[in-house]
């Protein structure tokens, strides 16, 4: 299985921040975890809120506990929010199911990590993610 190195990871931080640059998306915070939820990198734009950060890790940190998008979490999560409820209270907080985060597969279709953003709309989150995972070469989820 291969892992996701430092150097992929600050790619897939960097081409996310210039792609939600280019859009002149409010600024952003990206965050990089491994699949074991561990971070692997993060960066917040000039002018990001102090709240990106954790947001965005929430985002990513329950994409990657449950193995899809944060998106695909939070309509899961509007059908039974006792049991989201409990994911986040058991998880210490760190469970985030809103739209924004998805998983990293590689070329095997392995989950090595997720990233997660919060600065934009959850779609922006989202778009700005994926552009960063598919500019590292890898496929997401």
């Amino acid at each position: 299985m291969s892992k996701l190195t430092l150097a992929q990871a600050n790619q897939i931080i960097n081409s996310a921040l210039e792609n939600a640059r280019s859009k002149g998306y409010k600024p952003m915070a990206v965050v990089v975890i491994d699949e074991h939820g561990n971070t692997r990198a993060v960066q917040r734009d000039d002018g990001a809120s102090m709240f990106r950060i954790d947001i965005a890790t929430g985002k990513a940190w329950g994409a990657v506990a449950m193995g899809s998008s944060s998106r695909s979490l939070a309509e899961r999560a509007a059908g039974n929010p006792n049991f989201f409820g409990a994911l986040a209270s058991t998880s210490g907080g760190k469970f985030l199911p809103q739209p924004g985060a998805v998983v990293i597969k590689n070329a095997q279709g392995e989950i090595v990590g997720a990233v997660g953003a919060s600065g934009g709309t959850g779609d922006e989150d989202e778009e700005i993610c994926i552009h960063g995972v598919a500019a590292a070469g890898f496929a997401h989820a």
